[in-house]
């Protein structure tokens, strides 16, 4: 019984002629497990199914018969033909049930490769899964040291803004103890002298060529009292000295209103309406018109 060739076997699994004959050609015609080797790994080449062009001077399916016939002895000396008749019984053409037989063989080779090969591109789809969660777990670290930075730069900041505005506070406060202090002792003084001044006994005025008396002078406030309207309509009331700069009133908004700390704002007068600049801060409230008396308005900023 003759074995069928690796092309006619590819044939009767049902393969195609083009890709069978490139198969035989590309495995260098070893066998059918090679040739189906070679299928299944180039099945989705994008060339496969171009037509195959076979070297010049080789026949597929040829080359395993001259080998089988050069290597056939021609007999021995004592005449004994059993080569030949071993040779004639492998040459007989296979019946359909021998095909049958080979073919199923065959498949079931086919059917355990393929196995194989699921089986071995399962294991690098599993391997490629763990490298890609990998690489996602390293990123998401790198993103969360990023943003754990970002906060901390943050943090950082506020921090800083918060301290030099508790210095500037702090340093407005000490300004206007020591302006309360030298109008205290300035004060002080003019006290003293005026009571001297009182001790000493008051000559008669002379009497006028009209006989009317002095014009009335204008009466001089030392003090102011100021009204406040915060941010949601409640009033604060206070009184200052009058020649305690503004920013005194401001600094008695944030630390007796209810103005949320870090909110910055800014003071206006609502008639005549006049909106205060930070060098109105530093200026007396009887220079800006703010004695004996006034109503401020606190507006956001």
């Amino acid at each position: 019984m003759a074995e069928l060739t690796t092309l006619e076997s590819l044939l009767e699994m049902g393969f195609d002629k083009n890709r069978a004959e490139k198969a035989v050609a590309k495995s260098g015609n070893q066998g059918i497990e090679q040739a189906m080797d070679w299928l299944m790994e180039h099945e989705n080449d994008p060339d496969i199914d171009e037509p195959y062009v076979p070297p010049e001077g080789n026949v597929l399916g040829e080359a395993a018969e001259s080998n089988v016939e050069q290597q056939t002895p021609e007999g021995n000396a004592d005449g004994d033909n059993s080569n030949d008749e071993n040779m004639e019984t492998s040459k007989r053409p296979m019946t359909e049930e021998d095909k049958r037989d080979q073919v199923k063989r065959l498949e079931e080779l086919m059917r355990v490769k393929q196995a194989e090969r699921r089986e071995r591109e399962r294991a690098e789809e599993v391997e490629r899964e763990k490298q890609r969660r990998k690489q996602g777990q390293e990123l998401q670290q790198i993103r969360q040291k990023i943003q754990d930075d970002d906060m901390k730069k943050l943090a950082d900041q506020r921090r800083r803004e918060k301290m030099e505005d508790k210095m500037a506070r702090q340093r407005v406060k000490e300004k206007i103890a020591r302006d309360r202090e030298e109008r205290a002792q300035k004060f002080g003084g003019g006290a003293s002298s005026s009571a001297a001044a009182s001790s000493q006994p008051t000559l008669p005025s002379p009497s006028s060529p009209t006989g009317q008396g002095p014009p009335p002078t204008k009466k001089e406030y030392d003090e102011s009292r100021i009204q406040v309207r915060l941010l949601d309509g409640s009033t604060i009331t206070t009184v200052f000295k009058a020649q305690e700069p503004l920013a005194a009133v401001r600094v008695y908004i944030q630390m007796n209103g209810n103005t949320p700390e870090g909110q910055d704002f800014t003071l206006l007068s609502p008639y005549p309406r006049h909106v205060y600049t930070e060098l109105d801060m530093e200026k007396p409230l009887k220079e800006l018109g703010l004695v004996p008396s006034a109503v401020l308005v606190v507006t956001k900023k």
